[in-house]
């Protein structure tokens, strides 16, 4: 049999991994990459491919490869068969190449883990899924399918837990990798998966965008420490099968890449402008100054991104008493759903600002998601969490601390099982700093309302109920702090003696520590000063650790 030209090798491959760039398509046809720059270049040349420039915060600025209108019919002459029949049989569609658009900077993690995966052994093959619980299944020489699942930063966790038991219910593969954008995601997937009728392993997506297949990376549901992904394929009790979709109804050819074409996003977007959307979708209703804090960036480059993103209709800027607030525009909304595989008409119906007159100073009663119009209808209470926030960002930063997570209100809640009956930790933030190999986790609790004894109590009940199990410790590895933060001192001081009493009575113990605003922003968030615990007499306690550098 004649053996292949390497152009003609990466027609085929383009046509099964459209987006590939050229060191996955290296990795992937066991080419020397020269040879393979050298292919890439003819087709081209030829109107037979077309390259996209792409970065993300975890992948370096690179050209991603696909098919032409073109290199589609080249193609099915070579196989002998009709364009429609490739078109519905190989991901190289116009339906298609919109859905892995959109899904780009997942797919470009996901080629990484089958390049690492070639260091195992070739041929390897991709299939790429639309509706699947998978995002796609690789299928190693020897017969092994393993299917790949990615939670995204803005899947929520119900909507994930769903999608894990769907994957239950049809052909299981003999193994599924699961990456995960954060620790705390990823200890919550573990226990999803603990008992589950698969064989799973669950890694950072941040790892898995750089490991190679001898990086220990690796975690099971049920067990401590890492294994390679040679060790963790060799554990795969059976070949299991991969979940087959449909073809589908009706094809078309793509057409040509156009500027200005929204589809486009992902690609034209820089890491940097990635990282702001992100963080804006996060933390919306947020002043520009803020922003800049979270992101560690100056003002000037924070108002040069927002602009960016506002051209491209993907943020807004809404005027409100004598300042800007900065939220998601529903475009922006519907880019980093359809990125992380999210319901675009569930994020909008939380998170969606409009419709909203931008030269109008904004009512709450007219914003459309639900969460952003709680966030508006109670500003001062976010201006006040996205202010201690940025605050923190800013000098953990400055005093060498590592800023590896800010989770706002609906990714910092917690949900835990307590005498038999489920109970919740919904705080108004989650943090996690870094330093000298050791973690410091902390809640954040703006307290407005708990001015008398019984709604203090009642705010701290929950937070005794959690200590009192196991769960701080499974959910971080270590127990977090609870900074909780009050208009003024009195009510603070109050609060304190309330605390001890209920850890007394409940025999629990609360790592509290509790600050006021005068104090706090006279002093700074990460200054031991500002901050009392309870039982602790005078106006300092020594209370926050990171500001002494000592680690969690």
């Amino acid at each position: 049999m004649r053996r292949l030209t390497c152009e003609e090798e990466l027609l085929r491959r383009l046509a099964e991994a459209p987006f590939a760039d050229r060191l996955d398509l290296a990795a992937l046809t066991g080419r020397s990459p020269s040879a393979v720059y050298g292919a890439a270049a003819e087709l081209e040349a030829a109107g037979l491919a077309a390259a996209l420039p792409h970065a993300t915060a975890l992948i370096a600025s690179t050209r991603r490869y696909c098919l032409t209108a073109a290199g589609v019919r080249r193609l099915a002459r070579a196989e002998g068969v009709t364009v429609e029949r490739l078109l519905r049989t190989r991901p190289v569609s116009a339906h298609w190449r919109r859905l892995l658009l959109e899904r780009l900077d997942a797919v470009a993690v996901i080629y990484r883990l089958a390049a690492a995966l070639c260091g195992l052994g070739r041929p390897l093959r991709i299939r790429w899924y639309r509706a699947s619980p998978l995002d796609a299944a690789l299928f190693l020489p020897d017969g092994t399918i393993v299917g790949v699942v990615r939670q995204g930063a803005a899947t929520d966790r119900t909507a994930f837990s769903k999608r894990l038991r769907r994957l239950y219910e049809g052909p299981l593969p003999g193994a599924v990798l699961v990456l995960l954008p954060d620790e705390v995601r990823l200890r919550h997937a573990r226990r999803l998966l603990r008992g589950a009728p698969l064989t799973a392993f669950l890694a950072l997506e941040a790892h898995v965008a750089i490991a190679g297949s001898g990086d220990r990376i690796w975690r099971l549901p049920s067990l401590a420490g890492g294994l390679t992904l040679d060790e963790a394929l060799a554990a795969v009790p059976g070949r299991g099968l991969a979940p087959v979709e449909s073809l589908p109804g009706r094809v078309f050819l793509s057409r040509p890449f156009r500027q200005g074409d929204t589809q486009l996003a992902p690609s034209v977007l820089a890491p940097a402008a990635k990282r702001f959307l992100d963080t804006l979708f996060d933390w919306p209703w947020i002043t520009p100054s803020h922003l800049a804090g979270l992101l560690g960036v100056s003002g000037e480059r924070a108002s040069r991104l927002a602009a960016r993103l506002e051209a491209m209709g993907l943020a807004g800027r809404i005027p409100l008493a004598r300042r800007t607030l900065l939220v998601p525009a529903d475009r922006g909304i519907a880019l980093l759903a359809r990125r992380d595989r999210a319901s675009v008409g569930v994020a909008w119906r939380r998170w969606s600002t409009g419709p909203i007159d931008a030269g109008a100073p904004p009512d709450w009663r007219d914003v459309a998601g639900s969460r952003s119009r709680q966030l508006l209808r109670n500003l001062d209470h976010t201006e006040a969490v996205h202010g201690f926030m940025a605050a923190l960002a800013v000098d953990a930063r400055r005093l060498g601390w590592e800023v590896v997570q800010l989770d706002p209100p609906h990714r910092a809640s917690r949900y835990f099982r307590h005498q038999e009956r489920l109970h919740s930790v919904r705080p108004d933030a989650f943090g996690l700093l870094q330093r000298y190999g050791r973690a410091w986790p902390f809640f954040l609790e703006w307290e407005r309302r708990a001015v008398r004894p019984v709604t203090m109590r009642r705010r701290l009940a929950p937070y005794l109920r959690y200590f009192a199990s196991e769960r701080p410790l499974e959910d971080h590895g270590a127990r977090p702090a609870v900074l909780i933060i009050f208009d003024g001192e009195l009510a603070a001081a109050h609060f304190l003696r309330v605390a001890r009493v209920e850890m007394e009575r409940t025999g629990v113990e609360v790592p509290l520590q509790v600050s006021h605003r005068a104090v706090f922003e006279d002093l700074g968030p990460l200054e031991p000063a500002a901050w009392r615990r309870a039982g602790e007499a005078g106006a300092a306690g020594g209370g926050i650790h990171a500001g002494r550098g000592t680690g969690g």
